[in-house]
């Protein structure tokens, strides 16, 4: 993890409502316990060192001396995935979740070009992102390829650099096989460890007491020598994220900046009194080994994660808007957002005379100012509209809209697009925009699926089900579009279809016997309606139905062996 929290010697009383937490660990160690039982025989006491990568650091790797099976992986990190798509705080946010890609997908590109992520692992491993409604500045990786993202983080750093830091490092740690690492290290003791890390991780949004009473009991059944090797991996997913993301475009310096941030929040808790009882570096050990990369980087010491040159400013401008949409979808209350409001409002009467005024500033400044300028009548906005304030956030989009006519960048003009979309369906009316959206150009998914949710508001859904039975297709695992492909259905009583895309949803997010009771729902439907749905639809939920029975009964049969 890339935050680490502070420990105690006296674990507290557990509150009431962290029993399906503590579920789902014990399911999961049963799960790591089941696998490590397979995998170490107690004769098995070798471990292999692999070769240094091709295209990493100067510095050797740590090996991957997993002895843990991709896909035993992924079944693990699969089981913890389908516990987390129940929770209300996972945020399945489109607009930022497509931000996020935009980041991902260029460190999974630099990842496969350096050889840190081979063929198999980007096969057998999900690589899934997900959001989580925490105001904490946090991010961790999950077996199989999961990655959970706090929006207090998204909301918290200044620019997509920093943003790349955090996500080249968990990235690092799933490349380079940490948690089977953990397991080949000490089979009896790690598999508790990680269930007590994992717990930590899910549970630190919902009771920080019952996250610190986890960690706590995780590292006082490990021994001390599993807590170095930790540091270690800590260590190696720095370095080998650091040259990741610098790979991949990012300046390095976001690194650096980012654990700035880090050490300044964490002062009152990380004093350095009990650096070897800490399952991470010290903030301000691992930023001067950052600051050391950071001499090696050749064309980017002089440069500056926040620069106004180049791309740099439109960047700013779009990662501002995004991080004041993740700090209301946290959700803070009514005493927050207001403020947000009251400061737009403030800024509106004045934001565009000002950026007249900027040509005068160095481009530095000019940038910043803009920046700050778009996220404040971006909070402002989508607060106002949170509020039910709608004549309010209809006008400070206005401004914005103003604001970034002149944006290079077209992702800043469609996120304004976007956000205006966004306020008229909150406010229950049919944005007057809709009747130009024209599906078929829509560029990426958050604008698909806002824009067909506008135009579903504007009564043409069978243009919505026609565009999302093609996106599905191509994006099975995309829920959110299923879902939406379901109301499309709906409204045009094809109530089997509907039935079906609803079961596929249900599918995406690992709920099996959600979606097997659905497509039993849907086969009644063509038995007792007969010409409900057409030979080809009726083939599809046959297939689809024994399909997901076969999952359902291998995991009953985990379950069981487990239990």
């Amino acid at each position: 993890m890339f935050v680490d929290s502070p420990g105690s010697h006296v674990a507290p009383k557990l509150p009431e409502g962290m029993q399906q937490a503590f579920s789902l660990v014990r399911t999961c160690v049963a799960a790591i316990l089941l696998v490590s039982a397979q995998t170490f025989p107690a004769h098995a006491q070798t471990q292999t060192q692999t070769p240094a990568r091709v295209g990493s650091a100067s510095l050797p790797s740590l090996g991957d001396n997993s002895e843990l099976s991709a896909a035993a992986e992924r079944r693990i990190g699969d089981r913890i995935a389908a516990s987390i798509y129940r929770d209300p705080d996972q945020v399945d946010d489109p607009v930022l979740v497509d931000y996020l890609q935009s980041i991902w997908q260029p460190l999974m590109a630099a990842a496969r070009a350096r050889g840190e992520l081979n063929a198999e692992l980007q096969e057998r491993f999900a690589w899934q992102v997900f959001l989580v409604r925490d105001r904490t500045v946090n991010a961790f990786a999950l077996p199989g390829g999961y990655f959970g993202v706090h929006l207090g983080l998204v909301s918290t750093v200044s620019n997509r650099d920093e943003l790349a830091a955090v996500l080249g490092h968990e990235m690092s740690h799933v490349t380079q096989r940490h948690i089977s690492r953990l397991l080949a290290k000490q089979a009896q003791q790690a598999p508790w460890l990680i269930g007590a890390m994992i717990l930590g991780a899910l549970a630190a949004s919902k009771n920080p007491q019952a996250a610190s009473a986890a960690i706590v009991g995780g590292q006082a059944v490990a021994a001390q020598t599993q807590l170095d090797f930790s540091r270690d991996m800590e260590r190696e997913a720095d370095r080998i994220g650091f040259g990741v993301m610098v790979d991949a475009g990012f300046q390095a310096k976001g690194v650096v900046s980012m654990f700035e941030k880090l050490q300044q929040a964490s002062r009152l808790n990380d004093n350095g009194a009990f650096p070897y009882l800490r399952s991470h570096p010290l903030n301000t050990q691992r930023m001067g080994e950052a600051q050391a990369r950071l001499q090696l980087v050749h064309g980017d010491v002089s440069g500056d994660a926040n620069t106004g040159n180049g791309d740099a400013a439109p960047a700013l401008f779009l990662h501002a808007m995004m991080a004041a949409r993740a700090r209301v979808l946290t959700e803070p209350g009514a005493d927050v957002l207001r403020p947000l409001v009251l400061e737009a409002n403030k800024l509106a009467s004045t934001a565009l005379s000002a950026a007249s005024s900027a040509a005068s500033l160095r481009p530095t400044d000019a940038a910043s100012l803009a920046a700050r300028s778009a996220g404040a009548l971006y909070a402002g906005a989508l607060g106002a509209a949170k509020l039910r304030d709608f004549d309010k956030a209809k006008a400070l989009v206005g401004t914005l809209q103003a604001l970034a006519a002149n944006a290079v960048n077209p992702g800043i003009r469609q996120a304004v697009e976007l956000l205006s979309l966004e306020v008229d369906l909150l406010a229950g009316k049919v944005p007057a925009a809709a009747a130009f959206v024209d599906l078929n150009q829509a560029r990426g998914r958050a604008d698909l699926l806002t824009k067909a949710r506008a135009v579903l508001a504007a009564g043409r859904v069978k243009e919505v089900s026609d565009r999302l039975s093609t996106w599905t297709a191509l994006h099975p695992q995309d829920a959110a579009a299923w879902q939406l492909l379901a109301a499309a259905y709906f409204s045009q009583d094809q109530n089997v279809r509907a039935i079906r895309a609803d079961a596929e949803s249900r599918v995406a997010e690992l709920d099996y016997p959600g979606a097997l009771d659905r497509f039993k729902a849907a086969q009644a439907m063509m038995r007792s309606q007969p010409g409900r749905a057409d030979f080809m639809e009726g083939s599809i939920i046959d297939t689809r139905t024994r399909q997901v029975e076969l999952l359902v009964r291998e995991q009953a049969l985990q379950d069981k062996v487990d239990r």
